[in-house]
């Protein structure tokens, strides 16, 4: 059995097809054929169901193919520790965030680790967090930035609090909300909805705030990206929460600060087994203390949108502001 071979059937398993899986390869599709049908013969097994419309995995196949990728991930790391022991950085940096993640710039911090070191292959995906998270689980990722409920854990993976905040309310500039600095939740819950699909670790955020507070609200349109959700919200087809840090990136639509709003939490996150030499070296750069990689209790961090500037609520304190004994923004993790 042979890398090669195991890199061949993951390749085919992820494309769901054998001449996608030879482009991504930069071979033959013969050559990839017939190394797959080798291995098959040599587990006395068929790893795939082929037909003419379409390629899917056996029994056998699905057990092989999560094995295979660890195989093919301590192939990698093991080169990457050879030459990390030689004083190089090399390999791969496969990183994942959110759409919305905003206590870290990425496209600076990915740019600044390229210049640094230009040997290791550097990738971005942008996925929902539970995804994010399984990939990492699965090796398919090093790194993610993901948004999580506070206290929320992700079992399989290490993490990392890098900052808190709360959710706000957008409407489109019609809305009879736009224009107010402040609402709540029960008036937010005689509205209809724009949400990310139900069960997503994003949709989880703004559900429980409202269990908790003992009302229910209807969500008409699910989306899988923040970029479709301001697009139907500025349609005037409903309401939509969003990080309080990101809001502002949304174009044509009004921000309405709400009391008692949902909190969130974005993590950093990367492999049980701990980090790569490349990912180890893009954590560290971030100023992420490898050592306390646990589930620990969430800090009080900063929120990455930074202090309030249009000063408090005339109604009273909301409790998702920060107090004045909290570190200023950046003090939690480098980048925020």
């Amino acid at each position: 059995m042979e890398l090669q071979q195991m890199r061949y059937v993951v390749a085919v398993a992820e494309t769901g097809g054998f001449t996608r899986a030879a482009e991504r390869c930069h071979v033959v599709q013969s050559a990839l054929s017939h190394q797959i049908a080798r291995l098959e013969k040599e587990l006395g097994a068929r790893l795939f169901h082929r037909t003419s419309r379409s390629v899917r995995l056996t029994a056998a196949g699905e057990a092989f193919v999560p094995v295979a990728r660890q195989a093919l991930e301590a192939a990698e790391r093991a080169r990457a520790e050879v030459e990390a022991a030689a004083g190089e950085v090399r390999g791969r940096l496969a990183v994942g965030a959110i759409s919305t993640v905003a206590a870290v710039d990425l496209a600076r911090e990915l740019g600044a680790y390229r210049a640094r070191y230009p040997q290791v292959r550097i990738s971005l995906r942008t996925e929902m967090s539970e995804q994010l998270i399984e990939q990492v689980r699965q090796g398919t990722l090093d790194v993610a930035f993901v948004g999580l409920v506070p206290g929320a854990r992700s079992p399989g993976v290490r993490e990392r609090a890098l900052a808190h905040g709360e959710l706000v309310a957008v409407v489109p500039p019609d809305h009879p909300l736009a224009g107010r600095e402040w609402t709540d939740l029960p008036r937010l819950a005689e509205e209809t909805f724009v949400d990310f699909t139900a069960g997503s670790a994003a949709r989880r955020q703004r559900d429980e705030a409202f269990r908790a507070a003992g009302l229910t609200t209807e969500v008409a349109f699910e989306v899988t990206t923040v970029e479709f959700l301001a697009k139907l919200v500025r349609a005037g087809l409903g309401i939509g929460m969003v990080p309080r840090a990101f809001a502002a990136e949304l174009a044509g639509l009004s921000v309405v600060r709400v009391r008692n709003a949902p909190a969130r939490v974005e993590r950093v996150v990367w492999s049980a087994r701990g980090p790569s030499p490349a990912a180890a070296a893009f954590l560290e750069a971030l100023g992420v203390d490898l050592g306390a990689g646990r589930a620990e209790p969430d800090p009080a961090g900063p929120d990455p949108a930074g202090p309030d500037p249009a000063g408090p609520d005339p109604a009273g304190p909301d409790p998702a502001e920060r107090s004045p004994a909290e570190p200023p923004p950046g003090s939690a993790v480098r980048g925020t």
